[in-house]
This record gives C-alpha cells, sequence and structure tokens, in this order.
C-alpha cells in the first residue's frame, strides 16, 4: 500500500539543505600586487639584456647566446622555385576545318618529323570553290581590260573632243545671221550663224566648149552688169571638168569668174561675161563669194560667244566655245571604273588564294619533330571544325605530339630576386617522383612580363635541364638556381648579424668566462662591433671587413615568455 507522505503522520519532513553560501572573494589589492611584481621581473629582464647587447658593462648567462666562430668557406648564393615539367616543344593539332579524315596514317607512340602528313580531309567542297574562284578572275580581267579600252579611247579622243569645243568660221565674211546665244545647249550639227562675203561676187556662165580649151584660173575676165551696163573687171575661179548641152543643142563648158563689188551687186543681179575677146554664150546670177554655215561639231552647253549679227569675221577664227565638263566627267568615271575593275581583280585573286590556301589546310602535318602522345580521332571520322576532340586534362584535339629531346619548366621567382637571375645560370633540380637523385640544367630564359598578385610581382624564368632521365611531362620538381659560388669567403651564420643600418655583430668580451673545454660560461662585457657585409645565402653571410677568421661571435638563443605570461596572467 503506498502512503501519501502528506497524510502520514508517522513520515518525518526531511530537512532542508543549508543556503548557497558564495566563496569569499580575494582582496583586489592582493591581484593588483602580483601583477605588479610580474612586471617589474619582466622589466628587470629586458633592462638586463638591453644592457647586454649595447655593451653596457654587464654580464649575462651563457644561456642567453651561443658562440659560433669566423670561417672561411665556399659560399654558395642561390634562389629557389618549382615548377612543372614539359616537353621543350609540343605540337597540339588544332583544325577549324570540316569534313571527314581520308587519312591517319601514324599511332600512338610513333615517331614522326616535322612535315609527316598526320591527316587528310576529305576537301571536295573547296575545290569546288578554287573553280568557281578562278572563273571570277578570269571574268575580272576581261572587265579591266575593257574598261582599260574605253578609258584610253576617251583619252585618244580628247584633243579631237577639245577641238570640236572650240567655234570657228568656216568662211571668211560677215555675220549675216546668229541662231543662238550663250548658255544655250546645242545638239552636234546644230546651225550657229550664217556667213556671208558681200565684198566679192561670182558670176557663172556658159561659154563655147571649144573656146575654153585655152582659158585657165587667174585668166582676166570682163564683166558686164545687165540693166546698168556696168563693165567690171574680174578673173576665171574656176573652169568646170565637163561639158554640158547649152541652148540650140550646142556643147558648152561653164566658168566660175569672180569679181570685186562696187557696192550695188546682191545675190538678185544678173550679168554676162567675155574671156580674151571671147563672149559668153549665155549669162547667169551673180552670188555672194563665200557663204557658209557655222554649225556645231559637238553637243553640250555653249560657254562663250564672241560675234554678233554684222560682225566681220575670218575662214577658221574662234567665235566661241562649249564647256568641257562632260568631257571631263566621261574621262573620270571611266578611270574610276578602271580603278574599280582593277580591285575587282584584286578581290577575285584573293579569293581564289584563300580558297587555295584553305586547301591546303586539309592536309594536317606536323609542325616539329616529336612523339605522338595521343591520338583521338581516326580514318571516317568527322572533324567538326572546332579543332578538338577527344579528351585530353579536359581539353582534348585530334593528336598531340612531344619533342621529347628535352625538358623544361618555369619557376615564378619573386620580384627582389629576379635581378640576380641571369640566362645560363646553373640549375640543380629535385623531384619526389625521383627520390635520391639531384639533376642539372640551366637558365634558358627570363621573361620580364610578370604577374603581379596582392602588390607583389612574380616574373616567369624558363629552366632547360641538361639530364632527364627518369623525369617525365607532368612531373612537379624543385629548383635550386646557383646565382653565386664564391670560395673561401669569410662567413658567419646569417642570424649572428643584425643587419639594418650597415651591419653589426656581438662578439664576448675580454672578460668572458670559459670552462675547462672552452664552453661560454658567461660572455661577460659584450662588443658590439660593426662589419662590411657581403653576399649571403638562407645560412650564411659574408663578412668583408670588421671581423677576423676564428673569431667567435655571439648568436642571442630564444627567450622563453613564462614570464610575459605570468605577468599577464591573474
Amino acid at each position: 500500500m503506498q502512503v501519501n507522505p502528506e497524510l502520514d503522520p508517522q513520515t518525518e519532513p526531511e530537512t532542508a539543505p543549508p543556503a548557497f553560501q558564495p566563496p569569499k572573494k580575494k582582496p583586489k589589492w592582493l591581484k593588483w600586487v602580483k601583477r605588479l611584481i610580474a612586471l617589474a621581473v619582466a622589466a628587470a629582464l629586458v633592462v638586463f639584456l638591453m644592457r647586454s647587447c649595447t655593451g653596457g658593462g654587464g654580464t649575462v648567462s651563457a644561456n642567453t647566446y651561443r658562440m659560433e666562430p669566423a670561417s672561411m668557406q665556399d659560399l654558395t648564393v642561390s634562389v629557389t622555385g618549382t615548377g612543372t615539367i614539359e616537353p621543350i616543344h609540343s605540337y597540339k593539332v588544332t583544325t577549324l576545318i570540316k569534313g571527314e579524315i581520308l587519312e591517319a596514317p601514324f599511332e600512338e607512340g610513333d615517331v614522326v618529323h616535322k612535315g609527316d602528313v598526320l591527316f587528310r580531309i576529305d576537301s571536295k567542297d573547296v575545290e569546288n570553290s578554287i573553280e568557281q574562284a578562278q572563273i571570277a578572275v578570269r571574268n575580272a580581267q576581261l572587265s579591266l581590260e575593257s574598261a582599260q579600252l574605253s578609258y584610253q579611247d576617251l583619252l585618244d579622243n580628247q584633243a579631237d573632243q577639245k577641238t570640236d569645243l572650240q567655234i570657228k568660221s568656216t568662211e571668211t565674211g560677215v555675220v549675216n545671221k546668229l541662231y543662238v546665244d550663250v548658255g544655250d545647249t546645242l545638239a552636234a550639227g546644230a546651225p550657229i550663224a550664217d556667213i556671208l562675203d558681200r565684198d566679192h561676187m561670182k558670176l557663172t556662165v556658159a561659154f563655147h566648149a571649144v573656146n575654153t580649151t585655152s582659158f585657165y584660173v587667174g585668166q582676166s575676165a570682163v564683166i558686164k552688169v545687165d540693166g546698168s551696163g556696168e563693165s567690171l573687171n574680174g578673173t576665171i575661179d574656176s573652169i568646170a571638168a565637163t561639158n554640158s548641152v547649152g541652148p540650140g543643142g550646142t556643147l558648152v563648158r561653164n566658168v566660175t569668174l569672180v569679181v570685186d563689188n562696187p557696192g550695188a551687186l546682191s545675190d538678185t543681179s544678173t550679168g554676162t561675161a567675155s574671156v580674151g575677146g571671147v563672149d559668153c554664150a549665155s549669162g547667169g546670177t551673180f552670188a555672194y563669194a563665200a557663204s557658209g554655215q557655222i554649225t556645231a561639231l559637238t553637243s553640250g552647253k555653249l560657254e562663250t560667244l564672241t560675234i554678233h549679227e554684222g560682225d566681220w569675221v575670218t575662214k577658221n577664227q574662234v567665235v566661241g566655245s562649249f564647256e568641257e565638263t562632260d568631257m571631263a566627267t566621261q574621262i573620270e568615271n571611266a578611270r574610276i571604273a578602271v580603278e574599280n575593275a582593277k580591285n575587282a581583280v584584286q578581290n577575285a585573286q584573293l579569293t581564289l588564294k584563300n580558297a587555295q590556301d584553305s586547301l591546303e589546310n586539309y592536309t594536317i602535318t606536323s609542325t616539329i619533330d616529336g612523339t605522338v602522345i595521343e591520338k583521338n580521332l581516326d580514318v571516317g571520322d568527322n572533324i567538326d571544325g572546332t579543332s578538338t576532340a577527344g579528351s585530353s586534362a579536359g581539353v582534348s584535339y585530334p593528336a598531340v605530339i612531344y619533342d621529347l629531346s628535352a625538358l623544361t619548366f618555369d619557376v615564378s621567382i619573386h620580384e627582389l630576386d629576379i635581378n640576380q637571375i641571369q640566362v645560363g645560370q646553373k640549375v640543380e633540380i629535385t623531384s619526389s617522383a625521383v627520390e635520391g637523385k639531384t639533376f642539372t640544367g640551366h637558365v634558358d630564359k627570363v621573361n620580364i612580363n610578370g604577374v603581379t598578385t596582392s602588390g607583389t610581382t612574380n616574373y616567369p624564368v624558363t629552366i632547360l635541364l641538361d639530364e632527364s632521365d627518369g623525369l617525365l611531362p607532368g612531373m612537379n620538381v624543385s629548383a635550386r638556381i646557383i646565382v653565386e659560388e664564391q670560395s673561401t669567403a669569410l662567413c658567419v651564420p646569417i642570424e649572428a648579424v643584425e643587419q639594418e643600418n650597415g651591419g653589426t655583430i656581438l662578439l664576448p668580451g675580454a672578460d668572458a668566462v670559459y670552462d675547462k673545454d672552452g664552453n661560454l660560461v658567461s660572455p661577460g662585457t659584450i662588443e658590439k662591433r660593426t662589419v662590411t657585409l657581403g653576399r649571403n645565402n638562407d645560412t650564411y653571410i659574408e663578412i668583408l671587413d670588421g671581423l677576423s677568421e676564428g673569431e667567435q661571435v655571439l648568436i642571442q638563443n630564444p627567450v622563453g615568455s613564462s614570464f610575459m605570461e605570468m605577468a599577464m596572467g591573474g
């Protein structure tokens, strides 16, 4: 039976636990006393060390320093870096050509030579393009020849054309009528002016043919004007070559006479004549000795006109001109046509050359001597023109060839060290993949195109291996570039030198204490000496002046920090 303790009178109540008593706090002044004591100890130690380093006359425990002698030794200065082995040359086949592979006469592991055929791709499409380009070149050349002929014709006719642009009088006489004015546009053959020679008249009369046999041009004649009966002296101007039938069926021959116009004669006057006392068989009508019409020899705009009606002109006198604009424009257009035709020929030839060059791309040859590392495409496969196929380290190529005759790698050199690196410097090379062996090489190239990251610039330096037995492309290596090798240099450990302000070292004082084995017990009054520094590597530094061989230098041992922890603790 369960008993409810609250109802059972026999149940004694439990005794309540004592109330929580917080621990008594230590007085604050005690904590501060401890801290002050620790700080005093630390300050005393700092003062002690400073006096020791500055030769302040105090003594320091031997545990604070160790001694190292200045010694003559070979000093090698070097710069280190890491890189990944690569072949000296490599050829990763790329192409933008599309087509089916017809030939691929090689396999992985084969040794190929520069110029050897790797792939031959179906080129029927580009061969058709070449044929079309050849036709285009021939057509362009024919067009050029035609344009050149047209241009030359214009140049050859330019002198004649310029002559035609001049307007000349066809006769000597008076401008009887003017048909045009400046600014008019005329067609070839259009009338410009009529010219009459009113000072001289001609009269054609018929003589019996039998009487004309003794006549000659220039022979004197007497002319009688009908109506006035006036007699005028003239001369024979011309004699007809043939006879004609005159009145009554007689044979006559026309004779033309020329006579000065006394002023009253016109083209309506008539008259008769006699030559050598022989009268003419019939008379005739007077005509002006010279009459003609000036016409345009070419078409164009009339630019000048120097005559007016009633003006006297002489034969071949220039009386006006046409503008030369049309001719000049034709010649310029023809010249431009020739230039365009030349450009068309050049473009067609360039297209042909590109097609022929493209045909060469359908045969892919090796650009180096080397070993085939990968072959990702074979006969019957299609190259899609994207340059890659298969897969190799995330990037794929139809084939990859390595020249393994030599191996190389790049190391990244800090900007503070790059000026020490020169082509030809010896390099010591190690690789974790080939344990226990050190390879040799030399600096092949120093690239001044640096890469800056976070304010620091590093420069790629190419190293060529002199030997590579056991190393393969892709292996990681460490390189030690020998910058300088100095024999018999006076050296001390680099940590013995304070390099700021030129260089200082610490030496045991004259009162230093040593044990029976020569080990330092107390450095005594420490001497601080200024020295001249030379070259250094990661371990030793050269002393050029201020120290002699065998002199002991002090190297400060690391100081523990427990007392500082105590000082800052509580």
